[in-house]
């Protein structure tokens, strides 16, 4: 699966994208994030703060509790303002 990263989630991670192998035990969005904020400083400051951070799999935005399998890619994105 293709991990994509946006604006300060790609900042604080420090790279735009990449292929990630998450383990079996790892179903959904949320278990994602977590899995994710384990690999390293960088990724526990980009999802420090879990519930704000937005996702889509597949270029179609999703909540935390979608299950991944089967997605070929996931972005995720800071919270958005409209203006």
């Amino acid at each position: 699966m293709k991990a994509v990263y946006f604006a300060w989630v790609r900042e604080r991670i420090g790279k735009t994208g990449e292929e990630i192998l998450p383990p079996d035990d790892v179903k959904t969005v949320g278990q994602l994030i977590r899995w994710l904020s384990a690999k390293g400083e960088e990724y526990a400051y980009a999802f420090e703060k879990p519930d704000v951070i937005r996702a889509a799999l597949d270029r179609t935005h999703v909540k935390h509790d979608v299950d991944i399998a089967g997605a070929r890619e996931i972005a995720f994105f800071p919270p958005m303002t409209g203006g």
